[in-house]
């Protein structure tokens, strides 16, 4: 399956929407994509899984570098509209405790950053 992955900038969030699987195939291509912004000091990221069917243990490994990146550089990441399936993954990993993740997408999103 493909990945789609659209970044767009609101007030100082950078924002991107994910969509398809993430998995050995695909994680390269967001990683990619992540680490065209990662080092911009103190970026606040936010990623939106709404439409993200599927992550292996490769696309998990994608967001823990890039929130390990802005952490170092003093930023934060925040990551919604995962759906049971794949917040359950995260709560199995213990990444939920380290990563902001919501399961809905508020509709505040700028106060929740």
């Amino acid at each position: 399956m493909n990945l789609s992955v659209e970044l767009s900038k609101e007030d100082s969030v950078q924002r991107f929407h994910i969509a398809g699987e993430i998995d050995a195939f695909t994680a390269p291509v967001l990683k990619e994509k992540l680490a065209a912004v990662q080092d911009i000091p103190g970026l606040q990221a936010e990623l939106n899984l709404t439409d993200v069917t599927y992550i292996d243990s490769t696309g998990l490994g994608v967001f823990v570098g890039f929130y390990k990146t802005l952490k170092a550089n003093d930023g934060y990441v925040k990551i919604i509209g995962v759906n049971d399936r794949v917040k359950r993954l995260f709560e199995i990993t213990g990444l939920d405790e380290i990563i902001d993740i919501e399961k809905g997408v508020g509709e505040n999103r700028d106060a929740t950053l």
